[in-house]
């Protein structure tokens, strides 16, 4: 989809840590969702001298929703980690709404909704 008056999308002009991220973009684009690619990132674990040593930013955040979401690949290893840090999240920001998409599910999105790349 291209931007309104043939401009360049946000799509386009952003630059996105994974093909899958960009891949995803797209379907939100399609069906005219709102999105902000990591707009935020949460501390997690802190240092003894209040350092942050580990955080969490989530991919993307749907604005009109209130939700973010986390895409990861089909390594079980990614997968392992991310539900960790998720978790971690979810007990220190418990008002916060996260989802972790797995490369299935964005299949089974696409599939669902007869979505072609």
């Amino acid at each position: 989809m291209d931007a309104p008056g043939g401009g360049e999308s946000k799509r386009d002009s952003t630059r996105f840590a994974h093909p899958s991220e960009r891949e995803f973009a797209k379907l939100l684009d399609f069906y005219q969702i709102a999105w902000e690619y990591e707009p935020q990132s949460f501390p997690l674990r802190w240092a003894e001298d209040g350092r942050i040593v580990e955080q969490f930013t989530p991919d993307f955040f749907l604005p009109a929703e209130g939700v973010f979401i986390e895409l990861t690949a089909m390594r079980q290893r990614l997968v392992t980690r991310k539900n960790r840090k998720i978790r971690r999240m979810r007990q220190l920001y418990p008002n916060v709404r996260v989802k972790l998409l797995c490369h299935r599910d964005l299949v089974q999105m696409t599939a669902k909704y007869h979505f072609e790349w």
